[in-house]
């Protein structure tokens, strides 16, 4: 099927694109790596009347190690971060961005674009939620730092005003002792997790839980940032019995529906599983230790 016909127009600066969103109307719509825009107008579940690239936008792609925080511009593909030197010490983020879909859609959708959409199922939010981050966001009033923690308000939908636009994806770099771990099950590369765990940990000198996040990607409408589960391991010795207590939490702090990935029982089962196995990774992470984790699939 053929998308419904549309314009396209090019801006050359966050300036320009909000204005043409403005002077468009409602069904204009910004396109940066449309891998999951282009799809939806190809099946007119989506039918905008115009589009606007910023694809041509100038140092909207970089990314950046600015003192102690890594910038990444809101058109960073996720193979760019991937393969990033820059993310050598967060390497919860190369797990992230390592195993979005398949090679075709990482070397083309950005993490600007995949925030923006607010997909439940998406990866960057639970993974992005562990860490301290913010968003530079561009609109017609200007610019304006919002907290991760604060950016999604349901499914598909964030604070950005109608005419607002991601500039710049900033994350703090975590405190000396710290690791992270995120993981997603899948049946295969190309299609969403059914369930996936972000945690990040820092350790003290006695190699017990000083501080932790841990956020759970596609059981919710949104990432769940589960603080029982933070709670079972904050201020105490990392062992069987902490892990598996704070994976019984997160099992309680899932809010997965039945769908055709599996039922919320096996959903529930399986973030506890997942996040059981991140805070392992993590706290090997944060003791120095290499270890691969990523995307998980069936049958492998």
């Amino acid at each position: 099927m053929y998308a419904h016909p549309f314009t396209y127009h090019r801006a050359q600066s966050l300036g320009e694109a909000t204005k043409l969103l403005h002077q468009l109307g409602e069904e204009s719509r910004v396109i940066a790596g449309g891998q999951s825009l282009i799809p939806l107008m190809k099946m007119r579940l989506a039918r905008p009347t115009a589009l606007i690239d910023i694809n041509f936008i100038p140092r909207l792609s970089e990314i950046k190690d600015h003192n102690s925080e890594v910038r990444f511009g809101a058109l960073a593909r996720h193979a760019d971060i991937e393969m990033s030197e820059h993310i050598a010490g967060i390497p919860i983020l190369h797990d992230c961005a390592s195993g979005i879909a398949d090679v075709q859609v990482r070397n083309q959708g950005t993490i600007g674009g995949s925030l923006a959409e607010a997909d439940p199922s998406g990866d960057w939010a639970a993974t992005l939620l562990t860490l301290e981050t913010s968003l530079v966001c561009a609109g017609p009033q200007g610019e304006r730092l919002v907290q991760m923690d604060d950016f999604f308000k349901d499914a598909y939908t964030t604070v950005l005003g109608r005419e607002e636009l991601v500039r710049e994806v900033v994350v703090t770099k975590p405190a000396k002792n710290s690791g992270g771990a995120y993981l997603a099950f899948k049946r295969s590369a190309c299609v969403y997790a059914t369930g996936s765990a972000a945690v990040q940990i820092t350790l003290d000198a006695k190699d017990t839980c000083k501080d932790v996040r841990i956020v759970l990607g596609c059981v919710g409408l949104t990432a769940i940032r589960a603080k029982q589960a933070e709670a079972e391991l904050r201020t105490k010795k990392i062992d069987e019995r902490t892990i598996a207590r704070a994976a019984d939490a997160a099992r309680e702090a899932a809010e997965p529906q039945n769908d055709m990935r599996g039922s919320a029982d096996y959903k529930r089962a399986l973030v506890a599983a997942l996040v059981k196995r991140a805070i392992g990774i993590a706290v090997r992470r944060a003791r120095g230790e290499h270890v691969e984790a990523g995307h998980e699939y069936v049958g492998r």
